[in-house]
């Protein structure tokens, strides 16, 4: 089992950064994808960003591509999403999400622990 909980939402004016952290309780965490996905309002869930187990390998949603960047702390078992030059559009709920998979991470059906969330707003 996996316990997931996200912090570092809030309110940020247009063009600001902000970074939020997932804290994963278990011994394994270091054997787990961790992605962020995350859902507006009216909105379907969508995929962010992801960083897998072996090689550490990352992907980005073309929307976030260059502005967000993820990462993580394996001694701390801790992923981070430092998100930059954001936009209203970007207002949503952020989850964090682990999987044992390293295929189709970018797919929230494979992952199988998240996060309560955490809200985002972006105000213009």
């Amino acid at each position: 089992q996996v316990q997931l909980v996200e912090s570092g939402g809030g309110l940020v004016q247009a063009g600001g950064s902000l970074t939020l952290s997932c804290a994963a309780s278990g011994r394994t965490f270091s054997s787990y994808t961790m992605g962020w996905f995350r859902q507006a309002p009216g909105k379907e869930r969508e995929f962010v960003a992801a960083h897998t187990w072996i090689g550490g390998t990352t992907y980005y949603a073309d929307s976030v591509k260059g502005r967000f960047t993820i990462s993580r702390d394996n001694a701390k078992n801790t992923v981070y999403l430092q998100m930059s030059s954001l936009k209203p559009e970007d207002t949503a709920v952020y989850y964090c999400a682990a999987t044992s998979s390293q295929w189709g991470v970018r797919d929230a059906r494979v992952y199988n622990y998240w996060g309560q969330g955490t809200q985002v707003t972006v105000s213009s």
